[in-house]
């Protein structure tokens, strides 16, 4: 037999061996050459060679055995200690009280322990490493040992189970014959297998259920005893309409014997009698007997019924979610007799609400027509006294001061100054008596602010000069919307008191843009108001210093301001700090129609003289003292003077002298002839356009609207001379 030259099976020994042996038959081979030419030299040297490349091989192998062989020992070492671990890992889940059962990723058995499917033993034969988790299911969806829901089939129950195994995580409860119970909990490992374990829970089960139990019998009890107590009468029927709880109010209020209140008694047998004496608008019996013998869910089912003539029962059913329900029954008798008291009740009171209703109309009406007898009173009082003094007025005015002795100089000056504190009063009053009235009329349209600071400021700056304060009116080119002769009282106002409570220091008039509105302020710097007496400050006849004369105000300043602010719109604040001094604060809205106008060009006024000589006036007054005083005012400037107490001497005496006046100056109310206006609209239809003022106390809105309407201006009375004086100079 030969052998192989290289056997890995060989030993290093018998491997040198074989060499030896092949190096020597070499040699003999070189040894019997007869070759001269030296082919047995080379020979030998190629048996050399390779007897050196056949040791180097020898050695690679020989270290490549001892690498086998130590991978072989630890390959063996290995499978010992997996062997090992699996041992260890199969007693270790042996050890556990639950079963254990490890599925793979592929959802094929790894292994389980013998508590695994405890109580099927039929499924735990079978289960065998490699069994498929879909065939194991199956295996237990048709086990004997399986308790499967009423109404479930095996092969659902299997579809159901598989379902949940896609979930991460389950946990669930399966029940087996014997009243046995077990809790499943299945888990994904991070491989994707799936670990399963079953816990015995069956006492746990029987425990709850005891407990369950015991705490219903309890519950029994205390609905039992909420029940007897409560005053309504209740029944409580299953899904077949049989009684299975009621209390004793229920008895007593339907007039059922005892005997027929048990368990299983029926609801058409127990409630027979009840619906033969039911009286009800709400509901018929067999809308009632349908509405029990419904299947599925009921609406709540409220009504009213009546037994006999003294008795109302308020009953209301109500469905369960296992299809049965409950009734109960409330006596209302007492609460329907005390509604119909009630109701006879409202009605009395109502027949004395209307009657006191009646009576607060009339009152109202009365007070409506006092107030109106007032504010006419007021009217014609105020007119009665402006007559007179605008002829005082006017007298005092036409009084020259030269050649006067210094003593008559300042008497007339005082005079002067009382009857202008009298005209402010005067105008006050009729301020107060139209916004009280609720009847003050407004015309609000763009208002410059320009213009009107500005007259303000030539105003006041003599008044603030005289007791050493500096008037500061900030110019303000913007255009708000307003009553012009309303704000200009405002401001008046709010101005005048500035100055008179300063006694030393600056008023300051300014505005300020927030947003769409401005507003205006009048800061002073006089004693402040102290909080308590801010309110008080606005109610008439209040002033805040007591010291101060009558001549200089009467307390109606802040109110008339207060009354147009609301009257307009306008809200209005109020700032003070006691020693520092006091801001009052009106808010305007802007003007959308204003914005983009020119400011109005304001004609300067004036002084008369050489302008207003030789020209005629006609005075058309029925008023002989303020006639006499305008003619005297006006002849001192230098003018003829033609007066008429009424209209229609007017026309007479112009028809007679031919003579068309340079300006008429016309009373509007004219005695019972023809009334200022009339007379005016008459002369510029004969004559054409003529400067005219028209001369009037009142100051309503309809006159002023009417006048407005005939192109005609309108100098308010009392007359002031600076005013008039004006107006003769724009001749």
């Amino acid at each position: 037999m030969i052998e192989t030259l290289i056997n890995p099976a060989d030993s290093a020994e018998r491997r040198a061996e074989k060499l030896l042996t092949i190096a020597e038959a070499l040699m003999r081979r070189v040894e019997q050459a007869t070759d001269d030419s030296g082919a047995a030299y080379a020979q030998f040297q190629r048996a050399a060679l390779l007897e050196d490349q056949v040791r180097e091989r020898t050695q690679d192998l020989g270290r490549a055995l001892d690498l086998l062989n130590e991978s072989n020992a630890r390959l063996a070492e290995a499978m010992r200690e997996a062997e090992t671990a699996r041992q260890n890992l199969s007693n270790a889940i042996e050890t556990v009280q639950e079963g254990f059962a490890l599925f793979d990723r592929a959802d094929r058995l790894v292994m389980c322990n013998s508590r695994f499917a405890m109580h099927m033993p039929d499924v735990h034969a079978r289960l065998q490493p490699g069994l498929a988790f879909q065939d194991y299911v199956a295996m237990v969806s048709r086990s004997p040992h399986l308790a499967l829901p009423e109404g479930e089939a095996a092969q659902d129950w299997a579809q159901a189970r598989m379902r949940r195994h896609k979930d991460r995580h389950v946990i669930f409860n399966v029940r087996m014959t014997g009243d046995h119970w077990v809790q499943v909990s299945e888990h994904r490992t991070a491989d994707g297998g799936t670990v399963i374990l079953q816990t015995d829970v069956t006492d746990i089960i029987r425990a709850e259920r005891h407990e369950r139990g015991k705490l219903l019998d309890d519950q029994a009890r205390v609905i039992r005893a909420t029940l007897d107590h409560i005053n309504q009468g209740v029944g409580i029927f299953d899904a077949k309409a049989r009684l299975i709880g009621w209390n004793q109010r229920l008895g007593a209020l339907l007039s059922l014997p005892m005997g027929r209140l048990r368990i299983g008694a029926s609801f058409e047998n127990l409630f027979s009698r009840f619906r033969a004496e039911m009286q009800s608008d709400d509901i018929s019996v067999a809308a009632l007997m349908d509405w029990v013998g419904a299947r599925g869910r009921r609406p709540p089912l409220e009504f009213e019924v009546r037994r006999g003539d003294d008795l109302i029962l308020d009953v209301f059913a109500q469905g369960m979610p296992d299809g049965g329900f409950v009734f109960s029954f409330t006596d209302v008798t007492a609460e329907r007799a005390a509604l119909v008291a009630l109701s006879r009740a409202n009605e009395t009171l109502e027949a004395r609400v209307m009657e006191r209703t009646l009576e607060l109309e009339d009152a109202l009406a009365h007070a409506e027509r006092a107030n109106a007898s007032r504010s006419r009173f007021v009217a014609a009082a105020s007119h009665d006294l402006l007559q007179p003094l605008s002829a005082a007025k006017l007298f005092i005015s036409s009084i020259s001061g030269e050649g006067l002795e210094p003593g008559a100089r300042v008497a007339l000056e005082k005079a002067q100054n009382a009857l202008m504190s009298v005209e402010g009063i005067l105008d006050a009053l009729l301020d107060i008596s139209k916004l009280e009235s609720g009847k003050a009329a407004v015309s609000v349209g763009a208002v410059h602010l320009d213009r009107l600071l500005r007259t303000l400021s030539e105003e006041f700056a003599p008044m603030a000069a005289a007791k050493g304060l500096t008037l500061v009116v900030v110019p303000c080119g913007a255009v708000v919307e307003s009553d012009p002769a309303y704000l200009r009282r405002i401001l008046q106002n709010l101005i005048g008191n500035a100055i008179r409570y300063t006694a030393k220091g600056r008023v300051l008039v300014g505005a300020r843009r927030r947003g769409a509105a401005v507003r205006l302020e009048v800061w002073d710097t006089g004693p402040g108001i102290p909080e308590e007496a801010q309110n008080d400050i606005f109610k008439e006849f209040h002033r805040l210093n007591a010291r101060a004369s009558a001549s200089e105000g009467m307390g109606l300043g802040l109110a008339i301001v207060e009354r147009a602010c609301a009257l307009l719109g306008h809200p209005l604040g109020l700032r003070s700090e006691v020693g520092r001094g006091t801001c009052f604060m009106v808010q305007l809205p802007l003007s959308e129609a204003g914005e983009g106008l020119p400011l109005p060009v304001e004609v300067p006024e004036r002084r008369s003289g050489p302008v207003a000589a030789e020209k005629i006036a006609f005075l058309v007054e029925n008023d002989a003292d303020l006639l006499r005083a305008l003619s005297l005012l006006l002849e001192k400037w230098g003018m003829t003077v033609l007066e008429a107490a009424s209209g229609e001497e007017a026309l007479a005496l112009i028809e007679e002298i031919g003579i068309l006046p340079d300006i008429f100056l016309v009373d509007h109310q004219l005695g019972e002839g023809m009334t200022g206006i009339e007379f005016l609209s008459r002369i510029r239809a004969a004559h054409g356009p003529v400067p005219a003022r028209l001369i009037t106390a009142n100051r309503g809105w309809d006159l002023r609207a009417a006048a407005t309407s005939a192109g005609i201006e309108v100098l308010y009375k009392p007359i002031d001379p600076r005013a008039l004086e004006a107006v003769v100079a724009r001749l």
